[in-house]
């Protein structure tokens, strides 16, 4: 997911900074079959690798975020959980294109554009 810095008052204000439009670029599929607690990514701006790490590295482990989750909402089939990422984060300019990949599912490939 991403979000705008901008809009992170304090580090508190979660919500304003990743939603928005756009914001949560998924597809062109949702891998279903794959262990999300033992994925390799990978995070390219601009070609540079700015990350190289495993799910494994998450702060909460992937069963302990489901049950959290699921203490206040029912999850169903599809629902997405978004877990933050397992390393650190960058700015990225207008322009920047930004590819995630992630072992054995396929490459995401997105370029940042401001807002109108």
């Amino acid at each position: 997911d991403w979000q705008r810095r901008d809009r992170n008052e304090n580090n508190s204000d979660w919500w304003r900074a990743k939603s928005a439009d756009t914001f949560s670029p998924m597809g062109p599929w949702i891998e279903t079959d794959a262990n999300p607690s033992d994925q390799w990514l990978q995070t390219r701006v601009n070609g540079n690798v700015e990350q190289d790490q495993s799910t494994k590295d998450l702060i909460f482990d992937v069963p302990t975020m489901i049950e959290f989750i699921t203490r206040y909402v029912t999850l169903e089939a599809g629902d997405c959980i978004f877990t933050g990422t397992p390393g650190s984060t960058q700015d990225m300019a207008a322009g920047a294109i930004c590819e995630i990949d992630i072992s054995g599912i396929g490459v995401l490939r997105n370029q940042v554009k401001l807002e109108a």
